[in-house]
């Protein structure tokens, strides 16, 4: 009897299914959402730890957030310093930081001299050595660690080419050749100036005068020795004595080379 009522009430009243979940049954929503929610966890933490990784090799520490000033000096002692494996021994009045005259290895190592004879600092010519006039004639001498070290030649066909608006150049006075920086390159607001010389291209990248910018400079880059790049800048107002200026650069340059040890 117990069973023929349970038939005749299942006839009678059919069932509505509920919706239940059992331990053997999970909700399809909750096995979805698990399904993108540990990868995203996991996304944001690798994103997170990349960007501190990241933050920490590119952000400037704490000393480079303000500059060392120049602290010129009158002393003509030889402060000795080895730049990517060359040995120098360059008079102090030569070197632009108080830090570069400790001496030893160094990345780089900032100098001056005063045109047209290569002068180093003297209290006497104070003054020259701070102006910032268009006609300042102060020059700036860079030496740095460079394994790159492309040559002029190289540096002109290889990256400045793409970036000028007539790639045959223009005939410009003092022997130049000058090529025009494109406003949408990255070297707008510059001209390119080619001299020849013995020893084949020298490139000056001079940047134009314009109202904000009164006082243009103009700068060289080489290679100077096996790893070593020289760079050195001075005022477009002297762009006209460029290879009296090449020829002095390098003949100084190379006198602060200490001499090979016995």
């Amino acid at each position: 009897m117990l069973q023929n009522r349970n038939i005749m009430g299942s006839l009678a009243a059919p069932r509505i299914p509920v919706m239940t979940h059992t331990a053997s049954e999970p909700d399809t929503s909750i096995r979805k959402r698990s399904g993108w929610l540990i990868p995203i966890v996991v996304f944001l933490a690798t994103a997170g730890l990349s960007a501190l990784l990241l933050l920490y090799y590119i952000a400037p520490r704490p000393l480079s957030f303000v500059r060392e000033p120049p602290a010129p000096v009158s002393d003509t002692r030889p402060v000795h310093i080895s730049v990517g494996g060359l040995d120098l021994a360059i008079p102090a009045n030569y070197v632009v930081f108080a830090s570069a005259r400790d001496g030893g290895r160094r990345s780089d190592v900032a100098l001056f001299a005063l045109l047209p004879g290569m002068t180093g600092y003297a209290p006497a010519l104070a003054h020259d050595f701070a102006s910032n006039a268009s006609n300042s004639r102060v020059i700036y001498f860079l030496l740095r660690e460079d394994q790159l070290n492309l040559r002029e030649d190289e540096r002109f066909q290889r990256i400045y080419l793409a970036y000028v608006e007539n790639p045959a150049g223009t005939a410009a006075p003092y022997g130049l050749t000058e090529y025009r920086f494109a406003d949408n390159s990255g070297y707008r607001g510059e001209d390119l100036f080619v001299g020849e010389t013995a020893h084949g291209k020298a490139l000056f990248r001079c940047v134009r005068y314009s109202e904000t910018v009164p006082s243009p400079s103009c700068l060289r880059e080489l290679p100077f020795a096996n790893g070593v790049a020289l760079s050195y800048r001075f005022k477009r107002t002297y762009l006209k004595d460029w290879a009296a200026i090449s020829a002095n650069v390098e003949k100084l340059v190379r006198s602060f080379i200490a001499p090979a040890q016995p």
